[in-house]
């Protein structure tokens, strides 16, 4: 029950067998254009946009576009809501960004008449960088919103979504966020190892007249080895590829509505049962995310104990990060998860804390 990696169906367990491929030949072109149509469809684009795989985890997709798409004479506001948003700032600032870190407070949602005047008042902050889904704390930006506002002023927003691509609503068409950051792992239930930055092809073009500040996370080397010769700048993670292209057929099969339905769900299901138990769910309902709930440590637990006997009854969990980290702890419902799982976590979750107080 952990975010990521999750539980994933047997077809792309099963595809992580495929066989030995040299990533210079045409079969691995066709899997990694096909591997990029299928991501851009997934993140809602359309055929101006494009998105261009990695091999890394999430942070590594984050780490390319912020030090990318960031002009040498640019400045990136960072909205810090919890432990992502604070690494955004981190990312930032080892690339020698300059940033505002504007500190919210972990859970505390974004006060967009204060963003607005903080673009107002600072014209070098040339970009905006935001998580969607929160998961230090289980929050839900709105980046819609946080979009709308960047582009009033004419900035270019830069959002996090590695925990929520393929599930929560959040569409390059629709939303317009100029940089999307995703993982193969979570939402979209592919095996780990893989991200993707997703953007108009136009921005990505236009990153070749800047000044580079990495190698490996060059966007614009990845772009063009990709688009113009359908092949990696670099040695991939073949198997990987093989499990996200099975992936994104099962995304695209079941639809981002029906998976944020099915999330929802076992979210409710689960939350009911933790709060029937008396246990205390971080955040208020309106800004939770589907896919992951921060919950209170039950009294007279510690988490070493919680997480032990769940796991001799075959469940793992979470723990919570930094100020978090010694009362609470964090539930997932993304992946391949049923009710019937979540119905025996909750039992056996009552049975400890029952045994406990005994």
């Amino acid at each position: 029950m952990n975010p990521g990696p999750v539980m994933t169906h047997e077809r792309v367990r099963s595809a992580l067998a495929g066989p030995d491929m040299c990533h210079r030949e045409p079969e691995f072109s066709r899997l990694l254009t096909r591997v990029r149509r299928k991501t851009t469809a997934v993140c809602g684009g359309g055929d101006e946009h494009t998105a261009v795989m990695l091999t890394g985890s999430g942070t590594c997709a984050v780490e390319a576009a912020i030090s990318s798409a960031v002009p040498e004479a640019g400045g990136l506001l960072v909205i810090d809501n919890g432990h992502y948003g604070e690494r955004l700032h981190h990312i930032a600032r080892a690339h020698a960004v300059r940033t505002h870190r504007w500190e919210l407070g972990w859970g505390t949602p974004v006060d967009l008449g204060a963003l607005d005047r903080l673009l107002a008042a600072d014209p070098g902050l040339t970009h905006v960088g935001v998580v969607h889904h929160e998961t230090s704390t289980g929050m839900l930006n709105d980046v819609a919103a946080v979009t709308a506002i960047a582009h009033a002023h004419g900035r270019e927003v830069v959002v996090d979504a590695v925990s929520s691509v393929g599930a929560e609503a959040l569409s390059l068409r629709d939303d317009a966020p100029d940089w999307l950051a995703g993982s193969s792992n979570k939402c979209l239930e592919g095996a780990p190892g893989l991200s993707f930055v997703a953007a108009r092809k136009a921005a990505f073009e236009a990153l070749g007249s800047g000044p580079r500040r990495t190698y490996y996370l060059d966007l614009h080397r990845h772009y063009r080895a990709q688009e113009e010769a359908a092949a990696p700048a670099f040695t991939p993670g073949i198997p990987a590829f093989y499990a996200f292209d099975a992936a994104l057929d099962l995304a695209l099969a079941e639809g981002r509505e029906a998976r944020l339905a099915r999330y929802t769900r076992l979210a409710q299901q689960l939350r009911g049962g933790l709060e029937g138990m008396g246990l205390e769910i971080l955040l208020r309902p309106e800004h939770r995310a589907a896919a992951l709930t921060a919950v209170r440590i039950p009294r007279g637990l510690t988490y070493a104990e919680l997480h032990g006997g769940l796991r001799r009854d075959g469940f793992v969990i979470y723990s919570a990060q930094e100020q978090l980290a010694q009362d609470f702890f964090r539930l997932s419902t993304m992946g391949c998860m049923t009710a019937g799982e979540i119905g025996s976590f909750l039992s056996a979750l009552e049975r400890l804390i029952t045994e406990r107080h005994r």
